[in-house]
């Protein structure tokens, strides 16, 4: 029994059933594999942080983003 194209229903539920099936147990295909990093080496990245904590490592001027990787490094007692 074939339903109007606005239901919601599947004309065939047996399709819509080995559909749904196939996509609950099919493997995701997994993107490219990270590069190691490169000791040293600093990554670009888009942190969202508080206003006033911006504003602190800021208050010196130049320099503000290795203040907040210093502050970042002795937090993890590195």
């Amino acid at each position: 029994m074939s339903r109007s194209p606005g239901s919601r229903r599947p004309s065939d539920p047996l399709k819509a059933a080995e559909a749904a099936f196939k996509k609950a147990t099919t493997k995701p295909i997994e993107g490219p594999t990270k590069a190691p990093s490169i000791p040293g080496m600093k990554e670009t990245v888009t942190l969202r942080i508080d206003h006033e904590i911006l504003e602190y490592f800021q208050q010196d001027g130049p320099g503000w983003q290795d203040r907040i990787n210093a502050a970042l490094r002795k937090a993890i007692g590195k």
